[in-house]
């Protein structure tokens, strides 16, 4: 059983006003689509929100997704993690940065399936197709209890770190799986080179 975690409850302090999770790629809200990818895949989506009067709830609200309030979301992006995971179903944990926008619903399909591929792994991570390593990343279940006690704004990186041996690396295509849209200016470079 895996849930697929998108994290959309930053606040985006870069975008000097704009909600990068609202600026539309391939016609809609990049959190609609990231939405839709991680439904593709047929496992149960989970969206990790600030509180429930949060704008972005309008963006998936007609999705079969099912949203999670995190009131420690301003704590940064361990916040988020700690207070949302534990509200999941059992099971591995596929967490999903919401301003990825170039990660394919394919991709999530083959971060999955390194689970199978590779089943005494801890932790299974999307790297670049150099071998750096990026988002999603996917959690074994035996993880969970370690994301109770993340702080700071590194978010599962300190669980990664300590596990690095059980770690494995699944190469995306180019370098989607580390070019996040976070300025105005990352957004323009975005829509220059691919048209969306």
């Amino acid at each position: 059983m895996i849930s697929i975690l998108i994290l959309a409850a930053g606040n985006a302090s870069r975008m000097r006003g704009a909600d990068k999770l609202a600026e539309p790629v391939d016609g809609v809200p990049l959190l609609h689509l990231q939405c839709q990818r991680a439904l593709s895949t047929g496992y149960q989506v989970f969206v990790a929100l600030p509180s429930s009067d949060h704008p972005r709830l309008d963006l998936i609200r007609d999705l079969p997704v099912t949203p999670l309030f995190v009131p420690d979301a301003a704590e940064g992006i361990s916040g988020t993690l700690r207070g949302a995971v534990k509200m999941l179903p059992k099971g591995d944990v596929l967490v999903f940065l919401g301003d990825l926008a170039e990660v394919e619903a394919e991709d999530l399909y083959t971060i999955c399936n390194a689970r199978v591929a590779h089943p005494n792994a801890k932790i299974w991570r999307a790297a670049t197709a150099e071998g750096k390593p990026g988002h999603p990343v996917l959690f074994h279940q035996s993880t969970r209890p370690m994301f109770e006690d993340i702080t700071g704004d590194n978010g599962g990186e300190a669980i990664v770190k300590s596990l690095k041996q059980q770690t494995v690396l699944v190469p995306l295509f180019g370098n989607r799986a580390r070019r996040d849209l976070d300025t105005p200016e990352d957004w323009a470079a975005f829509r220059a080179k691919t048209g969306r």
